[in-house]
């Protein structure tokens, strides 16, 4: 019986240059790890955390007055608007002004005053008539403004200030006299920037005569500031 034997060379293993080494090490340092991509959304402003019912009724609303419907007639018979909750309508309001569609979040505030669960807050009123005057929607401004001057609001300086700033910059000076007495009717202090404001705001506009009532104001409140506003 033949018999034969196979003889391999011995096996010769290269070694791992010293680049190859510091890569495995790092390679077997790392963990991949997957995150919940819900999780990357970051939050937005107060009131526009959009569900998808309200990107929906959003994007419903912009295609109805882009076939030419007139925004009251959109948002009155918007199905999708109808249905949502209070979070929802709320979200719909903020993201259709944020958009600059003016007439639309003025119609959609509109439907939120007549809702039972309304409760006022300036910073909506701040938002439409941002976006109002932006537009130049005069008549409209009023008419946010006349809703406003209905409501009873939490002391609120900040949202103030905002507001008295945005009546001034688009040269609303009966509206923005109008809304510092508001602030002080619901006991929303003036502060050292509502002054500033209201002198230099008002000064701007031509309205030398007002401007140095307010200044007087803001003695009586303050003491002397002229020096405060020669500063600023």
């Amino acid at each position: 019986m033949l018999s034969s034997s196979i003889a391999f060379p011995p096996l010769r293993l290269t070694p791992l240059s010293a680049a190859a080494l510091r890569w495995r090490s790092v390679a077997a340092a790392v963990t991949i790890t997957m995150r919940d991509r819900s999780k990357n959304r970051k939050p937005t402003q107060r009131g526009r955390y959009l569900s998808s019912e309200a990107i929906q009724a959003v994007q419903s609303l912009k295609r109805a007055t882009l076939c030419g419907a007139p925004a009251a007639g959109a948002v009155a018979t918007d199905p999708k608007l109808q249905r949502l909750l209070k979070a929802d309508m709320v979200a719909v309001f903020r993201e259709l002004a944020a958009q600059g569609e003016a007439l639309l979040a003025l119609k959609v505030l509109e439907e939120i005053r007549k809702e039972h669960w309304y409760k006022p807050r300036l910073f909506w009123y701040v938002d439409l008539i941002t976006v109002l005057a932006s537009k130049g929607l005069r008549s409209e401004v009023g008419k946010a403004c006349s809703y406003l001057k209905r409501e009873q609001l939490e002391p609120d300086t900040d949202g103030f200030n905002l507001l008295l700033k945005t009546l001034l910059d688009a040269e609303f000076t009966q509206l923005t006299m109008d809304c510092f007495r508001l602030m002080k009717l619901w006991d929303s202090e003036p502060d050292r920037i509502t002054y500033v404001t209201l002198v230099k705001g008002l000064e701007s506009v031509g309205e030398t005569d007002l401007s140095a009532q307010m200044r007087l104001e803001a003695e009586s409140d303050y003491g002397d500031l002229w020096d405060f506003f020669d500063e600023e």
